[in-house]
């Protein structure tokens, strides 16, 4: 199995953690401390070494920050686990805060006392992130403190090593531009805007630009490493050598300089000393403006130049995750057919999780393009468990699907050519009629991202609401967005392109996104319908005034009919979902081999009668 079901969560311990590390608080000169859940490179998925907030919280998702104080600990977390954290956390010593309307920032600025001293570790705060900071705890006449060293790596006395995950490299095949053009095109744009070097923080971004793949986090595959491309001369990757053989070595000295991870420092003061140094506020952690300005350099804030190339994917990389897409669609057809020969109340959570999990490494066997990983922990949830968001099974939260319950199932997968994510939500028996009601309000906001067109110009809060309507209308509403961008065989999760309230960045041909809106009533049932799709070329429309962009699926797969309230749907919604069951039918019979699954497929995608 690619993922482990053990209870990672120890909230037990909770208050001796926060003990230990609020004595330190004199020593450091300290009123608080912030505990973010990134570790030194940004990422939303880190390695075991770096999860400090579950370490000391037992908070384990992906997104959140502590605030410890000497008499009161907060933990900070959006819409998707306010839920997840009042189970995970020790309620006695932790209070929750609201990461989207009210950030550590803006809580400090309202109720921080006065003359605050804020410690942070500035390895894992962005620039940005500490502008937000700095104006808060000044606005209560407070200030900020730089710590040389996290304390709560000197507490945690049996911290896991850091990771050293094998790197592969990402043929041109897979990858669709060479990565010595990539670099070329990047050192023209340092050169550009009159800076010596950018530094490349992100590890996607490090990995596409390279075209290399990593194992250093859990389902993503991008190595932790560091670059500095400069205007001139050879880029320097900062990446153990460890975790390259000679093959990939090789293949990296054509490319870069290859150097330990521990030279980084010393070269970014190099490059400081010749010019500006190009970094991006959002994603660099602030240690590396403190040390450029230490040595006299300037930085000159830039968007990091991999971002957006990296979502605009390629024919190549749109080509690959089309059949990355068809090949996982036949993986979960046979699961769920595997899901609808089971007798209600025989399976189990973690039993569906294997059930996917054996399906795909089985079809990736059939058409020789192995299952690298899973994309993320798959969330299985059963009734009440579904209304949690990102619901993570464990061996003590198992349950049983039981008849008359709605099962929600979202995971995704990791092929060389490929990265998937796919939510289907179905009946265990017969459900009843409120669950069917909503179940298709969901289906009709996905269906109106499916079949949107849109100017140049377009953003992802623009379209947000197209997907939420149909709830409003009835009194619901999703706490999570409804997109994210995804990589190609990269991070499941990736930036800048997004569908959601908070997203400004511009839509533009060749950005992957999902399509996931969803309803969850807490401690009842939760529903989520998710298909992946990337924005077409702009093309006109008959008497209309100007191209218009639209969204191509990628993700093939019947949606449970029988939850489905017809009446509920439009002409137009009932015309889309019967051409997309139809191609669904035409698109993965030939994939699958077995005669009762092949049965069972044509009936899941019977146009609506």
């Amino acid at each position: 199995m690619f993922q482990s079901f053990d209870t990672k969560s120890s909230p037990q311990f909770a208050g001796e953690r926060l003990s230990a590390l609020r004595a330190r608080f004199d020593d450091l000169g300290i009123d608080g401390f912030l505990v973010p859940r990134a570790d030194e490179y940004q990422g939303e998925y880190v390695p075991a070494s770096a999860e400090r907030l579950s370490w000391l919280t037992g908070f384990t998702g992906s997104a959140g920050v502590a605030l410890v104080m000497r008499s009161q600990a907060i933990v900070f977390v959006d819409g998707r686990y306010t839920t997840q954290l009042r189970e995970q956390v020790d309620v006695k010593v932790i209070t929750g805060g609201d990461l989207v309307n009210e950030p550590p920032h803006l809580w400090l600025s309202r109720n921080g006392s006065k003359g605050f001293r804020l410690g942070i570790d500035p390895w894992l705060h962005t620039a940005a992130e500490v502008r937000r900071l700095r104006k808060a705890v000044e606005e209560i006449g407070g200030s900020l403190v730089f710590l040389d060293a996290n304390p709560l790596d000197d507490i945690w006395s049996d911290r896991p090593a850091e990771p050293m995950g094998a790197v592969t490299i990402q043929k041109e095949e897979h990858a669709g531009t060479l990565a010595a053009e990539k670099i070329a095109v990047i050192a023209a744009q340092v050169k550009e805007k009159g800076a010596a070097a950018v530094v490349i923080t992100d590890p996607s971004s490090v990995a596409w630009i390279f075209n290399i793949r990593g194992a250093d986090v859990p389902h993503t595959p991008h190595p932790l490493a560091r670059a500095i491309i400069s205007a001139d001369g050879k880029p320097q990757l900062f990446l153990d050598e460890r975790k390259t053989g000679i093959e990939v070595r090789a293949y990296l000295a054509q490319l870069a300089e290859q150097l330990p991870p521990d030279a980084f420092l010393a070269r970014l003061e190099d490059a400081a000393k010749r010019g500006s140094v190009m970094l991006d506020a959002d994603l660099a952690p602030l240690a590396l403006s403190i040390a450029i300005e230490a040595v006299g350099g300037r930085v000159m804030e830039a968007g990091d130049p991999a971002k957006l190339p990296r979502a605009c994917k390629n024919a190549t990389e749109l080509q690959g995750s089309a059949k990355a897409h068809l090949q996982d669609g036949a993986a979960v057809v046979e699961f769920l057919y595997w899901l609808d020969q089971q007798p209600a109340g025989s399976v189990t959570e973690i039993g569906s999780v294997h059930a996917l999990e054996n399906a795909r490494v089985r079809v990736g066997e059939r058409m020789q393009n192995p299952l690298k990983d899973i994309s993320f922990d798959t969330i299985s949830g059963a009734g009440e468990h579904a209304a949690i968001m990102h619901y993570r099974v464990t061996t003590e939260s198992d349950r049983r699907l039981n008849e008359g319950e709605l099962f929600l199932i979202d995971s995704g997968a990791q092929y060389i050519n490929g990265t998937t994510d796919i939510t289907r939500t179905v009946a265990i028996g017969e459900v009843p009629e409120d669950r069917k009601r909503f179940f298709t309000l969901v289906l009709k906001g996905m269906i109106a991202i499916s079949t949107a067109r849109f100017p140049k110009g377009t953003r992802g809060c623009d379209l947000d609401p197209l997907a939420r309507i149909a709830l409003w209308k009835a009194g619901g509403d999703f706490a999570h967005g409804t997109g994210h961008g995804v990589g190609s065989y990269l991070s499941v999760h990736e930036g800048p392109q997004r569908i959601s309230r908070l997203s400004t960045q511009e839509l533009l041909p060749g950005m992957m996104l999902s399509n996931e809106p969803g309803y969850y009533r807490p401690g009842q049932y939760g529903i989520r319908i998710e298909n992946l799709i990337f924005v077409k070329d702009a093309t006109e429309t008959e008497g209309g005034d100007m191209p218009m962009l639209s969204f191509e699926t990628l993700t093939w797969c019947p949606i449970d009919r029988r939850l489905m309230v017809v009446d509920l749907l439009t002409a137009e919604e009932r015309d889309w979902l019967d051409a997309y069951h139809k191609e669904t039918r035409e698109k993965l019979m030939p994939l699958i081999e077995d005669a009762a699954v092949r049965d069972w497929l044509v009936k899941a995608t019977e146009p609506l009668g």
